[in-house]
């Protein structure tokens, strides 16, 4: 049993770090989702005018709402390059767990993602005068954990619309909905530290974060062995 666990780790692991440096060699484009992220960001701040309350009442929800939009561009080239060079059928067929290359495409995107974020929030602060260092560490969970979230159903429904000729249409079709509670859950913790959390909010939030990440994690590493064959 920790045999096969160790195995399906280094798998995990390799897949991981080969779409890793992939995104390394045409790193042209992270930075166009960075630059997506930042524009994206400006637009917002310029849309909702001078005032410092007005933006920094809008800060929570702009901020995840561009974290969403970046992350779409990061999903829905999680298997490109394999279905292009035909990759990804070698992957299928190699001795073991298919669990093993959802973990893998996981960790990558989730990388990626973070990335993102580390541009995003500062950049965000500033924009919107939104206080990061005083919501510590109260933040840090909530952004965690909804970064966690998000990512996993990006992975899973980046595979079920890969092989879709209108992929990039249908990923945000399936993906959205399904997201709606964590979004909720993310914006409205993100809120709450931000303002202090003075009705002690927030830990209901990250509870539900908690129990949606364990709810669609299972479900997604259960799920994606059929999926990603169909």
């Amino acid at each position: 049993m920790n045999r096969g666990l160790k195995v399906e780790a280094r798998r995990a692991l390799a897949v991981a770090w080969k779409d890793l440096l992939a995104e390394g060699r045409a790193r042209s484009n992270v930075l166009a989702v960075i630059l997506f992220a930042g524009t994206a960001l400006l637009l917002f701040a310029f849309a909702f005018g001078p005032d410092a309350q007005d933006l920094r009442d809008a800060g929570a929800g702009v901020i995840w709402l561009t974290i969403l939009l970046s992350g779409i561009l990061v999903f829905n080239r999680s298997y490109q390059l394999e279905l292009e060079g035909g990759g990804l059928e070698a992957l299928l067929t190699y001795p073991g767990s298919r669990r093993a290359i959802f973990m893998g495409k996981l960790m990558a995107n989730l990388a990626i993602v973070l990335l993102v974020e580390a541009v995003v929030f500062p950049l965000a602060s500033v924009l919107f005068h939104v206080p990061l260092l005083e919501a510590l560490p109260g933040l840090a969970f909530i952004v965690a954990l909804g970064t966690f979230g998000f990512v996993t159903l990006g992975t899973f429904y980046a595979a079920i619309s890969s092989r879709s000729r209108a992929s990039d249409v249908l990923l945000p079709l399936l993906l959205f909905p399904m997201l709606i509670p964590l979004l909720l859950a993310a914006v409205q913790g993100t809120t709450a530290f931000m303002e202090g959390d003075a009705m002690g909010d927030g830990g209901g939030w990250i509870r539900m974060l908690v129990a949606f990440n364990l709810i669609f994690f299972t479900a997604a590493l259960w799920a994606f062995e059929y999926v990603i064959g169909e």
